[in-house]
């Protein structure tokens, strides 16, 4: 049976509760709570960057690769801009439903859609390199290394494409469940091997010059009597650091801290999670199912801090620059709190539409992509 994927399960529930009388969000959204700002966030540029993310808020997220940000609409819009000034380089009508996050590396964009087509398109003019099939809607961004690009669809199929060519190398798939999250589940992808998350609770490492499986691992086990219950997908793309410490989280399910080449359980803790995490000096920075924002120690799991004054706000990934961690929200703003300390340290509103894609950083700048299509580069002074 092909999966049913969590969104249309929930907009049937919703209908049938609908008949019973109001229904109250789960975790409603907080109240913004004003403080202090210890920094301010100065617009340097903001430019119209297509018609958004469409009616389902696809993860079309920005990229950025040396002094050009690329960024895409629904309607299949690419276009270039100058990292510093905002001035557009150039833009390209693809004629195709953009439907995943963009991937900007080795003068290369690469992107996937909503009929399981991959593009590569070149950053110097837009011109369209070499386009590929895969098995299904493409959400995640496409990851590469030196020789592949690796595609994991929302069937949880995970194909590998010649990078230079598009030509397929390799397609690994696997039994589902009958329900999974709607999710961008993005692989970590390095030159021997790639980390896949799946919706089964299973993380499963990937020979690169195969596809086949080196090791398959739970990270977390199906619990409670409905399908919704049993919900335990690994949607946010596992961090690996330099060390060789593999960092994944799950849906209603545990954080796995594993050594990556033996798959050895360093530790793991209770937390529930779809947004990919972050990891600062030795500090994991996640936000769980609730909105909640915790600070752990990358050793041994113990929570440093815990900012739950964003509760319900339908938060962004977060991401980091200049002390603060970075995340945005379901009504456009964008909130900056100390690391170290957990505090609030400024906030902006981008844009009434909301900001649904992780912020792109680099040093002390922000560019934000907000949902209608603004995109918007800010610096913390």
């Amino acid at each position: 049976m092909k999966p049913t994927f969590l969104i249309a399960a929930i907009a049937s529930l919703a209908l049938l509760a609908g008949c019973a009388g109001k229904v109250e969000p789960q975790n409603p959204p907080k109240e913004l709570r004003s403080f202090d700002a210890s920094v301010s966030l100065e617009t340097l540029w903001s430019q119209d960057a297509g018609s958004g993310l469409g009616r389902a808020n696809y993860p079309i997220a920005p990229a950025r690769e040396g002094d050009r940000v690329f960024a895409a609409d629904a309607d299949g819009r690419l276009m270039a801009f100058d990292a510093a000034s905002g001035n557009r380089r150039w833009q390209k009508d693809l004629d195709v439903a953009i439907s995943s996050g963009l991937t900007a590396v080795a003068d290369r964009v690469y992107l996937g859609t909503r009929n399981g087509e991959v593009l590569a398109v070149d950053q110097n003019d837009g011109e369209v390199l070499w386009r590929a099939r895969v098995r299904s809607e493409v959400l995640a961004a496409p990851q590469a290394n030196q020789a592949l690009l690796v595609v994991q669809s929302v069937d949880g199929s995970v194909t590998a494409l010649d990078r230079a060519s598009g030509d397929e190398r390799w397609v690994y798939t696997s039994s589902q469940p009958s329900l999974s999250l709607r999710s961008n589940a993005t692989p970590q992808v390095i030159d021997p091997v790639t980390f896949v998350g799946q919706p089964n609770g299973r993380l499963v490492t990937l020979d690169n010059r195969s596809g086949q499986p080196l090791m398959d691992r739970v990270i977390a086990v199906p619990r409670g009597r409905s399908d919704i219950e049993r919900l335990v997908d690994l949607a946010g793309q596992p961090v690996l650091t330099p060390d060789g410490r593999l960092f994944v989280t799950s849906y209603n399910g545990r954080l796995v801290v594993l050594q990556a080449n033996s798959g050895e359980v360093l530790w793991e803790r209770e937390h529930s999670s779809y947004l990919t995490p972050i990891i600062v000096g030795d500090i994991l920075l996640s936000v769980n199912e609730t909105g909640q924002i915790l600070a752990l120690n990358t050793d041994n799991g113990n929570e440093i801090w815990r900012n739950s004054d964003l509760e319900g706000r339908r938060l962004t990934a977060p991401a980091f620059a200049g002390g603060n961690l970075v995340v945005g929200d379901f009504e456009g703003y964008l909130h900056l709190i100390d690391v170290r300390s957990g505090e609030f340290t400024g906030r902006t509103r981008i844009d009434g539409s909301g900001i649904s894609v992780r912020p792109l950083t680099e040093g002390r700048q922000i560019i934000v992509l907000a949902n209608n299509g603004r995109l918007e580069a800010l610096d913390i002074r």
